[in-house]
């Protein structure tokens, strides 16, 4: 978690926090975002390494 924390800005300049299903609310003094796809994404792409890096 802390990693993709650390990479998201470049995962955002990749097009991750964009993807259709990702949640982005915004209020006058309130913005509320729910990357939905990108953190499944993500997810699937670590667990896959991990899978292979145990294989």
């Amino acid at each position: 978690l802390v990693a993709v924390g650390l990479v998201w800005p470049l995962l955002a300049k990749l097009g991750f926090g964009h993807l259709p299903g990702d949640i982005r609310i915004e209020r006058d003094d309130f913005t509320l975002f729910i990357p939905l796809t990108s953190g499944l994404i993500v997810s699937v792409v670590i667990s896959l390494i991990l899978w292979l890096l145990h294989k």
